[in-house]
């Protein structure tokens, strides 16, 4: 990694959870020494990204981050063409529900809303979604580019029992999501939650991101299976339009199938 790639890292080690960090703290999160961490602390801090608590000395997150998003958001306006689908998803799914985007080879949270159907629900708090141990991120795998694959196979990291650990267990499952136009997660990344995920695109024809359902697994039926994906993919499309884009025929096609499968399996329960 180049030095700046370096500088620029560290600021994904600042969570809701962490928002402010002591630079020895700093130094053994991101396994660095003392000396290089503290320069690039201060070439952050320097451009307004970190800055540093006058009571506790640690860094947090600074001011030109927020201006940095308002452009982004302003010139890329992602969050505002989802969060109203989103509204609509968890009406109709009773589920929490989420927008997840791809950057370089990562898959971001980008917003998120929570059912207040069930006292017990899933809660979307993470920095970013496993390519290989999330729906969003087996979605990206599925039907986003070829870079990806090298960057999930290097980190096949098992969170659970049902984890998939293996690069040949993975690249069924990734064909499985691009016959069914849909990336499952049965409890791979959180013990007791599953997760399905449609594909987003954007003006540029590319894959652009996925917007998901996230289920407690002891919720999860094929009644409510059939009724997430069919809601998903009504969801797809609109913040596809949103995004300026058109779902691809062959992601249609593959929809309409799992669809006909799920309503089957549905009959038959």
């Amino acid at each position: 990694m180049s030095s700046t790639t370096k500088t620029l890292k560290l600021l994904a080690y600042f969570t809701p959870a962490q928002p402010e960090i002591g630079l020895s703290q700093l130094c053994r999160q991101a396994g660095r020494d003392k000396a290089t961490t503290y320069r690039h602390l201060q070439a952050l801090e320097d451009a307004g990204f970190v800055e540093q608590n006058p009571a506790t000395k640690h860094y947090r997150l600074g001011p030109a981050l927020l201006q940095l998003a308002q452009i982004r958001e302003e010139t890329v306006p992602r969050k505002a063409g989802a969060e109203t689908v989103l509204d609509g998803l968890v009406d109709t799914t009773g589920e929490t529900a989420h927008v997840s985007v791809l950057s370089g080879t990562t898959v971001y949270p980008l917003v998120s809303r929570e059912s207040q159907h069930h006292s017990t629900r899933a809660i979307i708090d993470v920095q970013s979604f496993p390519l290989h141990a999330t729906a969003s991120g087996l979605c990206a795998l599925a039907f986003g580019p070829s870079d990806l694959w090298p960057a999930a196979v290097a980190r096949l990291q098992v969170f659970t029992g049902r984890t998939i650990a293996t690069e040949d267990a993975l690249r069924q499952t990734v064909e499985a999501v691009r016959h069914s136009g849909f990336g499952r997660s049965d409890r791979c990344y959180e013990d007791d939650i599953q997760g399905v995920s449609a594909p987003v695109f954007d003006q540029s024809g590319r894959f652009a991101g996925a917007v998901s359902v996230a289920c407690v697994a002891s919720r999860f039926s094929p009644s409510l299976e059939a009724k997430v994906k069919e809601n998903l993919i009504e969801a797809s499309r609109d913040i596809t339009r949103n995004w300026g884009g058109t779902v691809p025929a062959e992601i249609e096609a593959a929809w309409a199938t799992s669809l006909s499968r799920s309503n089957v399996l549905e009959s038959t329960s």
